[in-house]
């Protein structure tokens, strides 16, 4: 079946924490451990209201800032959370590179404010479509969010490619049909994507 659209995963995959010490130094200040404050923040009831869009994403901080019993420091203790996170620019100009040959598109499980860092952050024009969970309250690795993005693009889903680095929403993805290659690197996931594309063609071709 020809490939013809390539979903990405943000978290994890194009945006990445790269340097772990603003979220260690937030933690220690917090008096937390590590894997706690991520806990709460990535696994709590409001985190997961907020990637189904139930409250928003500032409710959500807020929320944890009266967790932690810092009620007035909600936007500050978000900015040290993210602090070491980088965009890969190189990652999203491959994206780019992809289109128009192929519709490319974005499925993240995420909170409401998503859309307007990436348009914040002008990378909003290296996707035909954001599917982000908050704005269609299912999240992965739910069947109906991946028909859900193939539906947008006019594709099927055995028509697309999906990347993650979370082996559940790669698995979430290969049940509806769709190719999934699991993020461990940028230099492995290009390579893999390369490949299949590669492969795609040269049979299109043939």
């Amino acid at each position: 079946m020809s490939i013809r659209a390539v979903f990405f995963d943000l978290g994890g995959v194009i945006v990445r924490t790269e340097f772990q010490a603003p979220r260690q130094h937030l933690a220690e200040r917090l008096g937390m451990e590590y894997e706690d404050l991520e806990r709460l923040v990535f696994e709590s009831e409001t985190s997961r209201l907020a990637s189904l869009g139930k409250i928003t994403e500032d409710e959500h901080w807020r929320a944890i800032a009266q967790r932690v019993h810092r009620p007035e420091e909600a936007d500050r203790l978000r900015a040290e959370f993210f602090g070491g996170d980088v965009i890969d620019l190189a990652l999203i100009d491959c994206i780019r590179s992809l289109r128009p040959r192929r519709k490319t598109g974005l499925i993240s499980n995420a909170w409401s404010g998503l859309r307007d860092y990436i348009v914040r952050h002008k990378f909003d024009d290296a996707f035909d479509c954001l599917i982000i969970s908050a704005e269609v309250g299912m999240v992965k690795p739910q069947a109906e969010i991946y028909r859900y993005a193939a539906e947008q693009l006019g594709i099927r889903p055995d028509e697309a490619l999906f990347v993650d680095d979370t082996p559940e929403n790669i698995h979430g993805a290969q049940k509806v049909g769709m190719i999934g290659v699991l993020f461990r690197s940028p230099e492995q996931t290009l390579r893999e994507l390369r490949e299949h594309l590669w492969l795609d063609d040269s049979l299109t071709a043939s």
